[in-house]
């Protein structure tokens, strides 16, 4: 069953009928609807306004705006130095650049000192497609989890990512938001709840033979996987786990300690990721069975976004095979 509360739309499934839009619309979104609540909101891009959906605040608050060109180690710099001096600065390029590229100047300026910049990075994982292995970023999580006083998050369709990107604004602290470029089922509503560091349970089974723990735009696929097991007489839960850091620990181990086994899904190298910190939790506080679905230690390649997910085992078919395998280790 899909645990009503956490108001899901209706035809779930049908992907005809369910909306369709990439996570970077909602962060366009979310950051305007940030500007509108409190001027100290500012956006900084690299050269990437469109793509980013930055211009969208650029089109409505032109003097709030800047653009630093190709220069993702300023774009890191001068929003610290904005944020020093009473700012909300959102930074926003390709997660490839930053936090790829500029790593170094967030470790120093922003998360050492501690200052309230939300740093956005878009066109992450292989979804990018054809760009290729130099524009997919599989390491981003690892790099932004690694760094005190730095929260993650990982938005699972455009409304959520709208609710993460207005929420962060005002969070005061340094925030790592990841968004995708290519366009997936938008299966939460305005109604769904949203709190940074609070997991969302989306499908909960009275005996769950698995729990998949997912974020990002995999979470639909294990959505889906867990329809399709379940006309297969096989039970799970589905957890949206949006907040790499912190995580929702209690959650986690609740779940794990019902169902005995786990699966962590993830659109990013499985060294460092999500499933990581998963596993570090229940290594204190559980230790169960788990299998992890992501990128094994590659590099990505060109490709439309849906034969990548594919071909690194990211699809709903590997996550069903993923949940036979770690039952059978319970």
């Amino acid at each position: 069953m899909i645990n009503k509360e956490q108001h899901l739309v209706k035809n779930i499934f049908n992907l005809e009928r369910v909306e369709q839009g990439p996570t970077r619309d909602g962060y366009g979104k979310g950051v305007v609807e940030a500007g509108e609540r409190d001027e100290r909101v500012v956006v900084l891009c690299a050269d990437l306004m469109e793509s980013t959906r930055s211009h969208w605040f650029q089109e409505k608050f032109p003097e709030r705006y800047i653009e630093l060109g190709v220069a993702e180690q300023n774009l890191a710099t001068v929003g610290s130095g904005l944020a020093n001096y009473g700012k909300i600065p959102f930074i926003a390029s390709y997660a490839a650049f930053s936090p790829g590229r500029n790593n170094e100047q967030i470790r120093t300026t922003i998360s050492l000192n501690n200052v309230p910049v939300k740093v956005c990075g878009m066109h992450a994982g292989v979804s990018v497609g054809p760009d290729g292995a130099t524009h997919q970023a599989l390491e981003d999580i690892a790099l932004m989890r690694a760094q005190p006083n730095m929260t993650v998050i990982v938005p699972c369709d455009a409304e959520e990512a709208r609710k993460a990107t207005y929420t962060a604004a005002f969070n005061n602290s340094p925030v790592y938001l990841r968004f995708a470029r290519e366009k997936t089922p938008i299966f939460t509503t305005k109604e769904t709840l949203f709190e940074i560091g609070k997991a969302n349970v989306l499908w909960e089974s009275e005996k769950p033979d698995a729990v998949i723990i997912a974020c990002g735009n995999l979470v639909y696929n294990a959505l889906v996987a867990a329809e399709e097991l379940k006309k297969e007489n096989i039970e799970v839960d589905v957890i949206n786990n949006h907040t790499i850091k912190p995580m929702d620990a209690e959650t986690i181990v609740a779940h794990a300690k019902k169902a005995g086994a786990v699966v962590t899904v993830e659109e990013h190298q499985i060294a460092g990721g999500m499933g990581s910190a998963v596993a570090e939790v229940l290594a204190q506080e559980h230790p169960v069975p788990i299998e992890f679905i992501g990128v094994h230690d590659s590099f990505g390649q060109s490709g439309k976004p849906e034969e990548l997910i594919a071909h690194y085992g990211m699809d709903v078919k590997a996550i069903k095979d993923a949940v036979q395998k770690v039952r059978g280790r319970r």
